[in-house]
């Protein structure tokens, strides 16, 4: 077991609150989640994958939130022209594949993106800002990006529930 990095925080989201601060938060406990099924595990554990064929490993998931982030809030609703972090020909599959990755680059290109997000998402007027997905075809609500993220969080943490379990035992976050 490791532990050269602070331990995760997860606060749990209000249980009255305005909308956007309960969206927030929210999004806040998934990512925290997501840490936290990470935490004190090695490179190797971290590399570990599930059962084949899959290629599913906690540091993939990680590589692929970060993705997941930078695609919804740098490209998406930032606007901004700016390449995938893990693969030169944009796919999204790629950030999957943790081989010759470390926890500290994967946890770094995610904490950029999280941080990123944290702050477009800050900017907005409001939920109702509006912006071309360009995949789905119309606009959409920075109210639904970030239900998105949230659904998007959930289920991976349930991928991530199984994979930690299998590496040493751990269960519940």
């Amino acid at each position: 077991m490791r532990r050269d990095h602070p331990p995760v925080e997860r606060i749990d989201p209000p249980l009255t609150g305005g909308e956007r601060e309960t969206l927030r938060a929210y999004l806040d406990y998934h990512r925290a989640t997501l840490a936290l099924k990470c935490e004190g595990l090695t490179d190797e554990q971290l590399r570990r994958r599930s059962m084949p064929p899959s290629a599913l490993s906690l540091m993939g998931l990680v590589r692929h939130m970060a993705e997941v982030e930078r695609q919804w809030f740098r490209r998406t609703l930032g606007g901004a022209d700016v390449p995938h972090l893990w693969s030169d020909s944009g796919d999204f599959q790629a950030a999957y594949n943790p081989e010759g990755c470390s926890r500290e680059e994967a946890f770094a290109a995610w904490h950029a993106e999280v941080a990123h997000a944290r702050r477009v998402e800050e900017a907005a007027d409001s939920l109702d800002v509006t912006v071309f997905v360009r995949s789905w075809g119309q606009e959409a609500s920075l109210r639904l990006l970030m239900l998105h993220m949230v659904h998007e969080y959930a289920r991976h943490n349930g991928h991530a529930d199984f994979l930690r379990e299998a590496i040493d035992g751990a269960t519940g976050a």
